[in-house]
């Protein structure tokens, strides 16, 4: 049942309420009213209440925000509605609806082929078989198999031709439609939500026994029971990072939404920290080291001859086939069409990652001729001789030698170079077109595509960020290793696809550590690439946008592809870049580590003051003839400190910070507990003393004062602690410094206000003040003091592992 906003809205805070401990504090706060402490109660519900509607609206508002941002790189399906051609979102394609499809295009849905073109579909999901499948339109009386040539299902891909089928099944009526479902469950967790999760169960596992221990405390004491209940659950709210998972939404989705104005879209908000962690970049040269422009450089017989033919029969391959045009095919496109005149395309075999190389077969006038053109590797062991003029003359001997060494001096050079070949055919049945064997040799077409502009500083910019770029291309180790040259990437130890079938695992991940370009890789030797990388503890993104490049951009840890791509790379990717440029995808990786940076400010500052305030609120209780605080009272200096942090989202990050990748360090959390948490206690236990000593506080007074010195210390310290350098040198952003200095004012004003009788407050005196701003100027400098060792000590520790 599809779920509408408003339903879903309704259910995200039914969910909010659903919180145990919002339980518990609803629960105790109607034990309160019905013992007659109505002012109690009903604070407790509006601090609830406030808690849960902050988070509803900001998550909302950034959930509006990706959304958007999604919507712009959507899926889209071809459909006949009201007798026109649309592009429909791919969720609306419903059954009865006639589909358009074409090279490059996902299958929306399960449907009945009315009419194919040299249609081949790559059913690999469902069949096992790598080739692509022949599809041919609907025949009465056709027999039936397990896949059908006049079906196509959903979840598969038009590799070449085109054709318009009726959609006979969609969604999980689908014969795809269980792995679809797998497909779009839950993916599996990603480093920074599995931190996330275990530092969440770490600090419930700390709340348990220190709510067991306080109440334990108040009940042996003889303190009134439902106060001891409040004050133990206010505790444990106090303890609790509830705005976690909002801090997290809403800085991601800012973040989203800054990438989107580097030409940066993201599909998924959980992306965002795997993109900042990226240390290797893997990727094709075609428009990542080069300009990705193809020109016609040269064109030659197969012995280097001057040779028009070549290229005329190249151009009819590439003029005739179905299949998604390349950059090379775009490049052979203008020119004279007058050569084309005559010819009807009869049958043709796509281009694969295993033949690489293209057929196709021409009828004109009585002769039928099979055109072949592809990795010159490749097509000259399926030629049997070469055109010489007019003549055919064997490739063999010293023939073959000399039109090795023609490509591979082209290769030297720079181009990306294709070899052309042919064979007149009997007949133009589909047999003719698969036996792409015995053919003469025609020659070679070359072109140029030269390094991007930049290119050669943003490789080094990226290095000096952490992100290690390596080129896996199907191109020969001769195109590779002169493009790397060219840029300064370093091409000494160049790996080729051979090589790599011939490693185990093991030593593969050894290779990679060292290699920065592997030149004849197949799509499945790309991911045996991507996972070694992986099993060295790298986390990699894979940049692609060609139908080939889908189970790489699933294997990698981000999936990168371009927004010009084909629909199977885009809608295989977490991150689509609007314009495919190393610049772009620096400027993404950039913002992700400053939306992972602000998410651990909040992570830091939980585990810092505020542990250490609830580790005094624990201890005080056992030794205090009163409670430190009253429960009320400890949920509004938590509503009120996590208010504050509301707008570290917003918050600029330490350009230290973004030149390197960011891992999640379980360790550098636990050690701001372990050390930041006690100077705060011990600040609190002074507080305690001055308060009774000095200041010969009532109940009121102690609370009140408290209340106060709290609020400050563990709300000024996110100055601190928000930046690794000095705090004095890196400056925060309007909006957090305007909502930590509102909520420290609010702290000290609420005893003057008429709230503060309800609340338990009393006006201090004002010799406490000075006494505020010492222990507060203090605390903050010790903070500073320790934390800088702290960093130190990690960043010791990671240049050792590394």
């Amino acid at each position: 049942m599809q779920t509408t906003p408003r339903t879903r809205l309704l259910g995200e805070a039914l969910a909010g309420f659903g919180n145990p401990l919002v339980l518990i504090l609803l629960a105790a706060s109607a034990v309160a009213a019905l013992v007659g402490e109505f002012i109690n109660a009903g604070i407790i519900v509006l601090m609830v209440l406030l808690s849960v509607v902050l988070n509803l609206v900001q998550t909302q508002r950034s959930r509006r925000a990706t959304e958007a941002l999604r919507r712009r790189v959507a899926v889209t399906a071809t459909a006949l509605r009201d007798g026109v051609w649309t592009e429909v979102p791919r969720r609306e394609i419903v059954t009865g609806d006639v589909i358009r499809l074409a090279s490059g295009d996902l299958v929306p849905a399960d449907a009945r082929l009315l009419e194919a073109r040299d249609l081949h579909v790559q059913e690999a999901a469902l069949t096992g078989e790598s080739l692509p499948a022949e599809k041919t339109a609907f025949a009465a009386g056709g027999v039936e198999t397990a896949v059908r040539a006049d079906r196509v299902y959903l979840g598969t891909s038009v590799v070449s031709g085109r054709g318009r089928a009726l959609v006979t099944a969609t969604g999980p009526r689908t014969d795809f439609g269980d792995v679809v479902a797998r497909l779009a469950s839950r993916p599996p967790e990603t480093e920074f939500e599995r931190g996330t999760r275990r530092f969440g169960l770490f600090v419930m596992r700390t709340v348990v026994f220190l709510v067991l221990f306080v109440l334990l405390i108040n009940l042996l004491l003889r303190r009134d029971p439902l106060e001891s209940l409040l004050f133990a659950v206010a505790l444990a709210v106090g303890m609790t990072p509830e705005f976690l998972p909002m801090i997290t939404t809403v800085t991601l989705a800012q973040g989203a939404v800054r990438m989107a104005r580097q030409k940066v879209i993201v599909k998924h908000l959980e992306a965002i920290q795997n993109f900042g962690s990226i240390d290797v970049l893997c990727s094709d040269k075609t428009g990542t080291l080069t300009a990705g422009q193809m020109t016609l450089a040269r064109f030659c017989g197969a012995l280097g001859a001057p040779s028009d033919r070549v290229l005329v029969l190249a151009r009819l391959n590439s003029h005739f086939q179905t299949g998604i045009r390349s950059p090379l095919d775009q490049a052979l496109e203008g020119g004279d069409t007058s050569d084309f005149v005559g010819y009807r395309m009869t049958d043709e075999l796509p281009f694969d990652f295993e033949r690489r190389r293209q057929s196709i077969v021409l009828s004109r006038g009585g002769a039928v001729t099979l055109i072949t053109k592809g990795a010159p590797e490749g097509l000259l062991a399926a030629c049997r001789d070469y055109e010489d003029g007019a003549l055919r003359r064997p490739l063999e001997g010293e023939a073959r030698a000399r039109a090795e060494a023609v490509y591979r001096e082209l290769c030297e050079k720079g181009f990306r170079v294709l070899a052309v070949a042919s064979r007149e055919v009997g007949t133009a049945g589909s047999e003719a077109v698969r036996d792409d064997r015995d053919l003469t040799l025609a020659g070679f077409v070359a072109f140029s595509d030269p390094p991007a502009p930049g290119v050669r500083e943003m490789l080094e910019t990226l290095r000096r960020d952490g992100v290690r770029v390596m080129i896996l291309t199907g191109d020969n180790e001769l195109v590779a290793r002169h493009v790397s040259q060219q840029v300064g990437l370093d091409g000494g130890r160049l790996v080729l696809g051979d090589e790599i079938d011939r490693m185990t695992d093991a030593a593969l991940a050894a290779v990679a550590e060292r290699a920065s370009v592997f030149a004849r890789v197949s799509p499945g030797q790309k991911n045996r690439v991507l996972l070694a990388l992986k099993s060295r503890g790298h986390v990699v993104g894979y940049l692609g946008d060609g139908i080939n490049d889908a189970p790489s951009l699933h294997a990698a840890d981000v999936g990168i592809s371009v927004s010009g791509a084909v629909e199977v790379a885009r809608e295989a990717a977490d991150i689509i870049l609007l314009e495919r440029s190393l610049r772009v995808l620096h400027a993404g990786i950039l913002e992700g580590r400053k939306s992972f940076g602000n998410v651990m400010k909040y992570l830091l500052m939980g585990t810092s003051s505020n542990f250490g305030n609830m580790f005094s609120m624990a201890a005080a209780a056992a030794f205090l003839p009163f409670l430190p605080m009253r429960p009320t009272q400890i949920l509004l200096n938590n509503f009120l400190y996590d208010l504050a942090q509301v707008t570290i989202p917003t918050d600029r990050v330490d350009s230290s910070y973004t030149r390197k990748p960011q891992r999640w360090n379980v360790g550098v959390i636990r050690d701001f507990m372990l050390f930041i948490g006690p100077i705060s206690s011990l600040y609190d236990f002074l507080t305690f003393f001055a308060l009774l000593r000095l200041f010969h506080a009532s109940e009121a007074l102690f609370h009140t004062g408290w209340f106060v010195e709290s609020l400050a210390t563990q709300t000024l310290v996110l100055f601190v602690i928000r930046t690794a350098g000095n705090p004095l040198h890196s400056r925060p952003s309007a909006p957090l410094t305007a909502t930590t200095l509102a909520v420290v004012a609010a702290g000290i004003l609420l005893p003057y206000t008429p709230l503060a009788g309800p609340l338990g407050f009393v006006p201090l005196p004002a010799t406490f003040y000075p006494f505020l701003v010492a222990v507060t100027g203090t605390y903050l400098i010790f903070v500073e003091i320790v934390k800088r060792r702290l960093l130190a000590r990690a960043a010791v520790s990671r240049r050792a592992r590394v």
